[in-house]
Order: structure tokens, then sequence, then C-alpha cells
């Protein structure tokens, strides 16, 4: 026996297709045979599995488990649930590692699977050796057993353990996700009126896209925000690992600048504690993380890379432009949207001030989203490295942790390629919409000393 992945699913953090198309049960049976031989030869005994409110995940998840029981592991099914639920169960139960089938932010016909064995993620280069053990048939045997267990109420009561925040009139929006019970039942344990949209879960997400940090996402949580006269709203994508927020104008609280209001308490308690962002983050962060005493980290984009830089660096706190916000303080170094909006009542509370005060005082800066520019796949890394050498040629000062991050005295741009799709993404920030201006033609020129030419179908 031997299988043959598409390789498009074997992706740089998890593996993920379209279902029908490029992902199949069978997938998710061979991958539950792989993952198994591989966690076996680790020693590794029982692994938990839990998935998320899409139509096909439970097929999927079935199927999986019969591949993992198939390869000689025990599986514990926690059932429906966002996938931090499942990072939960990883690190309180007694299991070796842990699987959640979910298709995360992508639209409805996407799905897949986030991996931990042993306290690390599955990513990268492990990711592709599953895939390999696929095509070998260099499968273990055995028959594992499984059993059911519950901890959504664990969950819950972990989320709001040692909570010292204060009462506010929050709007929520679990966008139709995996995280909509879980968020009925914190509220009910949290001070203040709470008013949720779309806590009921539905897989083909019939109000909008489950993704707070496309700003056309947020608009029904604004006008609740608006209508009702609330302190601030919080959002969430389809298994609960992105936050995205809003204050009572409605303007969003970007993922880097939740990580600026979170920072403060974590620095209070572990003074000098470096604190990890991704290299699309505003340089208004890291400046921000040195002010409050703390060593700030620029690393790769990608929820994977980022906990392993945090372990290596015992960083208490990280968290990405995407909204992916990891604590190791008081917390297991997982990405946790629950918990971090959680971590952000207290935070505001621990302030003194109003959310929407604490996005008033930030430093202005005018900035691009994310633009993204189509580049045949053979290139994309190669075009990045051209960039490096004409930068270095021209004596500019770049930081090339992932991709080009490059300061002029506008402000900075970044151009990296993407890790799952045939793209280069770059962004830019500056003080003035003239200075804006200066960097994206920098951008512009860049790519097309390589030959890229910017369309409009790009971004």
């Amino acid at each position: 026996m031997s299988h043959e992945f598409n390789p498009t699913i074997l992706r740089e953090y998890d593996v993920r297709g379209v279902v029908g198309q490029t992902l199949f049960p069978a997938d998710a049976r061979a991958l539950g045979r792989s993952y198994a031989a591989l966690a076996v030869s680790e020693g590794a005994k029982t692994v938990a599995v839990g998935r998320d409110g899409r139509t096909h995940s439970p097929e999927l998840a079935a199927a999986l488990i019969e591949g993992l029981t198939a390869g000689g592991l025990d599986v514990v099914r926690i059932g429906m649930g966002p996938s931090p639920m499942l990072y939960f169960a990883a690190a309180t139960l007694p299991v070796d590692g842990g699987i959640q089938v979910t298709g995360s932010h992508n639209p409805a016909d996407y799905n897949g699977f986030k991996m931990l064995l042993k306290g690390r993620s599955v990513f990268g280069a492990e990711i592709q050796a599953l895939g390999k053990r696929a095509r070998d048939g260099d499968w273990s045997q055995g028959q594992g057993n499984v059993s059911d267990t519950d901890i959504e109420d664990a969950y819950v009561d972990r989320l709001i353990h040692g909570f010292d925040g204060g009462a506010y009139r929050i709007g929520w929006d679990a966008g139709n996700g995996a995280g909509g019970p879980v968020l009925e039942k914190l509220v009910k344990k949290l001070p203040g009126e709470h008013h949720l949209l779309y806590t009921d879960v539905d897989g083909n997400f019939p109000n909008h896209h489950p993704d707070p940090t496309v700003e056309a996402n947020l608009a029904d949580l604004k006008k609740l925000v608006a209508d009702k006269g609330l302190d601030f709203g919080i959002a969430f994508d389809g298994d609960a690992d992105r936050i995205g927020a809003v204050d009572s104008m409605g303007r969003v609280i970007w993922g880097d600048q939740i990580v600026m209001i979170l920072a403060g308490p974590v620095l209070t308690a572990l003074p000098g504690s470096t604190i990890i962002a991704d290299v699309k983050a505003s340089q208004t962060l890291f400046d921000r993380i040195a002010e409050l005493g703390g060593k700030p980290l620029m690393w790769n984009t990608g929820h994977s890379l980022i906990k392993a830089k945090m372990k290596e660096t015992g960083a208490p706190l990280a968290g990405e432009m995407s909204g992916h916000i990891f604590f190791k303080h008081e917390w297991y170094g997982f990405d946790d949207a629950l918990y971090a909006a959680v971590r952000l009542i207290r935070a505001v509370t621990d302030s003194g001030k109003s959310l929407t005060q604490l996005k008033s005082e930030m430093p202005i800066s005018v900035a691009t989203p994310e633009l993204r520019f189509q580049v045949d796949e053979t290139r994309k890394f190669a075009v990045i490295d051209e960039v490096g050498a004409r930068l270095a040629a021209d004596g500019a000062s770049v930081d090339k942790t992932d991709g080009v991050r490059v300061k002029t005295g506008d402000g900075w741009w970044l151009l990296r390629a993407s890790n799952t799709q045939d793209v280069l993404v770059a962004r830019a920030e500056a003080k003035d919409e003239a200075g804006l201006k200066r960097l994206t033609d920098a951008i512009d020129a860049q790519l097309a000393a390589s030959g890229i030419e910017r369309t409009d179908a790009a971004h």
C-alpha cells in the first residue's frame, strides 16, 4: 500500500486543499497512516483529534482516524471546536500529539490538517517527509483504540482562569466558525454586557467570509458596535486562531496594534523579555516594545515558524499581522484568538484607558494593505534574491529575516515570497502619503527590474 498526495496540498505550515479537487478522504486516511508511522517512531502512543465546523470535516476526520488507528495509534476524539481547543487538548490531556481537521480562514470548499507531535508543530520539511512516507508506503501497522473526551468546559474554565479584567460592553463575531459554541460559554463567565453575532456553526459561512484580517469581513461587527454604542468589538476566523478587533468608532485595531496593547502587562510581569512579531508588522510595534523595556525580535511570517522561535528564545508573547497571537505567559505558547481576546480585555483594563483612547494614541502612519504579485513558482524565491543583491549593491539598510525589509527615511517596505501560494507579498508603511508613494515606487522599480509587472489583478 502507498499513496500519492496532490503536491499542492503539502504546504509549509499544514496540509490543505480543495475538497473534491485536490483533497479527498483517501488523502486523510493516508495522512493518518504517515503521521502514525512518524509518531510511533518517536515512541508516541496516543493522539487527540478535533475538527472544525465545515460540512466535510466529519468525513475527513473519520478517514484520518481510520489511518491513525491502522498505524497503531490510539485516538482521543474531542469533537467539533476551534483549533486552539485541540492545541489545549494536546497540552493538557495524556496524549503525545494532536491533529485538527480545519480549513482555517479559507473559503468553504477548503479543508486540511494542522498537526502537533511531542510539543512541536509538524511543518515544513516534516510535512514533505510525510508525503514521501505515503509515496513509499513506509507505514507502521497496528490496531489503535478510539475514545471520546469532552474538554470544552475545561477549556472555557482555563480561558478565564485568573481573569482580572473589567466589565465592558463588547460585540463579538464568530463568523459561523468553529469557535461559536465556546464563545457562547465564555461570555457567560465574563463580566459586562455581550452581544454575539453568528455563533451558530455553519460550514457554508452564509454571512461573511471568516477572516477578520480583511476589513470588509468586519462590516457587521462595526455596525453592531455602532448601533448599540459598544466599547469595542472582537472577531474570529473559521477556526478561531486569528483575532480581529474594532474600537468604539469602528476603527480596526490591526494584529500588530493588538500586540502593542498586549505587550504592556506582559513586560510589567516579565521585564526585559523578548517579544516576537513577524516581518509584516509595523515599525511602531518594534519601537513600542523597546520603549516598554522589552527586546523586539522580527521573525518569519508563519505560525509554525513563530512557535519554534518562541521556544528557542523563551519569548512570553508573539504576534503576527494576520491576527495569530501566541502567549507563553500564563498560557501554553500556542496561537489562540479566544485567549487573546480575554487578554485584550485584561490589558485594556490594566491600561486605565479605553480601547478607543489606546488606538487614538498610537503613532500615526499610513500603510498599504498586503499587495500581492503573481509570479511563477520557479521564480518566486529567485526574485527575492535578485532584489536583495541589488539593494546590497546600493548600500541600503536591509533586514533579510524573511524576504527583504528595507528601512528608509520615509519608513519601510517589505517584499517576501508567500510560503503557500505562487505570489510575492509586499507591504509599505510611512509617516505620510507622499512617503508611502516613494516606498511603493521603490517596490515597483525592484519588481520591474526582475521582470514582474504590477497589475491590478494582483492586488
